[in-house]
């Protein structure tokens, strides 16, 4: 089971391979605004780094380095062997991942330039099989889920996936993330009424107030706890008729390559209301894992000894938060 409860926790989303390319420039230099219609340029990379990603899967490793069982709900090719035993290696459930018969594995291929900016395209393949999943057998077989997570995935799939936790009662977490940019209000409304929890980036946020047409205030009373990535300045946590909860980023992290930090942060977020430690102390340790894989290249690079997250969380926010926490890292090896 995924939780101190017996209960489990569902992270529904992409599984892709990430192709991350560097350039040592500026994209910038080569954009011409007037030229924009005729775009067509080139860029020479210093690198290649072929990465195992996808929201979901990112997810389900934070969860799994943290000591939680998280399973994983999505859909990806024959080709997705290797990374199957990755997974399982790092304690994620990986027995309800549909395998298509016909489709490759997601792949997201990306180039970020000297200024942080990117340029990145992404495959959905087997991606789009996600529709095809039920949650119910996967509950029957795990646990009641503690949490739905319903991450970016085929459009269709996360609609299906939400309106099936809505008809069986089961909490779920709105973060449809890269969707927002394709969708319209007509996706983006379902996906979050009525939502546990609601995250995105500050960006995000203003996104789906205007596609939405609901006001912040409209959002938060149809939700029930939206938290707010703010980059490197943190994270804020808003809920109706409370005060906000605004928290730093973690201490002292070199930034090298900030794909996957919001997934990352989800997972540490997710472990802490898995343990019952409260909204600020879940931010936390949030922010905590998203510092080790900003400092990293790849989503699933990194790893720690409990000793170094503890280290680290009290370093950030003090001896506190590190003894709320060190009860749950104890069972790491």
């Amino acid at each position: 089971m995924s939780s101190v409860h017996g209960m489990s926790l569902l992270i529904a989303g992409s599984i892709a391979t990430d192709h991350l390319m560097s350039f040592q420039g500026k994209f910038a230099d080569s954009l011409v605004v007037e030229q924009l219609d005729k775009l067509s340029v080139s860029f020479l990379v210093e690198d290649l780094e072929i990465r195992r990603g996808g929201v979901a899967a990112n997810m389900c490793f934070g969860l799994g380095q943290l000591g939680l069982t998280p399973v994983l709900v999505g859909a990806a090719g024959e080709d997705f062997g290797d990374y199957r035993s990755w997974l399982e290696r790092h304690g994620v459930n990986c027995s309800h991942v549909r395998i298509s018969e016909t489709k490759h594995t997601a792949r997201f291929v990306c180039t970020t330039d000297a200024t942080m900016a990117q340029f990145a395209s992404f495959y959905p393949g087997a991606m789009s099989e996600a529709r095809l999943i039920e949650l119910a057998p996967i509950a029957a077989r795990e646990g009641a889920p503690e949490y739905v997570l319903i991450g970016a995935d085929d459009p269709d799939g996360m609609l299906r996936h939400t309106e099936e936790c809505r008809q069986r009662g089961y909490p779920f977490i709105a973060d449809p993330s890269q969707q927002l940019a394709f969708s319209g209000g007509d996706l983006i409304r379902p996906l979050i009424d009525g939502a546990a929890i609601l995250f995105s980036n500050e960006y995000e946020s203003h996104m789906i107030e205007q596609k939405t047409g609901w006001s912040a205030e409209e959002i938060l009373s149809r939700v029930g706890i939206q938290v707010t990535t703010l980059g490197k300045d943190g994270v804020r946590i808003t809920r109706s008729g409370e005060e906000p909860i605004e928290l730093p980023a973690a201490k002292d992290v070199p930034a090298v390559e900030p794909t996957g930090v919001g997934d990352a942060f989800r997972a540490g977020f997710l472990a802490g209301m898995a343990w019952g430690v409260g909204l600020e102390r879940s931010a936390q340790v949030g922010c905590v894992l998203a510092a080790y894989v900003v400092e990293t290249v790849g989503t699933q690079e990194y790893g720690f000894t409990p000793a170094q997250f503890l280290g680290r969380l009290e370093h950030s926010y003090g001896p506190d938060a590190a003894e709320d926490i060190a009860p749950f890292l104890k069972t790491l090896s």
